[in-house]
């Protein structure tokens, strides 16, 4: 948790994570992540959002999850990862069953489907300025700039394999971080 911030309430993380799971619509939730938690609330530091989003991403399961796990423990432990959870998934698979319901008998609509892909449209924003955040924070110096040049020509120019991309450069990523860290110790423990 940012070390300016007091830890909120166990009740202050589910009511934040039932906000965001009830109020965004067709993805994008790490872009309503990011503002909520470090940038209205400042619960986290924008490093720490993203280093828990890369984790997130890491581990298997749905995304958002994961990253809500992720906050609530940094924020409270055990306790706060549990709450986050259900904040997140609860209320909105609550609201989802009423919606599918509802959709069953409207679904035909072309407006229905009008106003679902501008949800859409709006979801790809929100993915999109978060992923350019997440960019613009792992890409300082040449070495990191180069890793993550690389991963986006081989997902997106040559279509290679998302798995074989991320199995080579995630082991290449973390040596370089490795790396960085160990003459950042040495240059600190240098007199």
């Amino acid at each position: 948790m940012s070390s300016s911030t007091v830890a909120p309430s166990l009740r202050s993380i589910f009511l934040a994570f039932s906000k965001i799971g009830l109020t965004s619509f067709g993805g994008g939730l790490s872009g309503w992540l990011l503002r909520e938690f470090v940038q209205r609330r400042a619960w986290l530091t924008e490093q720490e959002f993203l280093s828990g989003l890369a984790l997130a991403q890491a581990f298997p399961g749905v995304n958002v999850v994961n990253l809500a796990i992720w906050i609530g423990f940094r924020l409270r432990a055990g306790p706060g990862a549990v709450v986050a959870a259900l904040g997140m998934v609860v209320p909105a698979m609550a609201v989802a069953m009423l919606l599918v319901a509802l959709f069953a008998s409207v679904g035909d609509s072309h407006r229905v489907h009008i106003a679902l892909a501008g949800v859409a449209a709006a979801a790809v924003g929100l993915s999109l300025q978060t992923g350019l955040r997440a960019a613009r924070s792992a890409a300082r110096g040449l070495a990191r700039t180069l890793v993550v040049a690389a991963t986006f020509a081989a997902i997106f120019v040559w279509r290679l394999p998302l798995l074989w991309v991320v199995g080579t450069m995630a082991p290449l990523s973390i040596a370089l971080a490795w790396d960085r860290l160990r003459v950042k110790d040495a240059q600190d423990a240098a007199p």
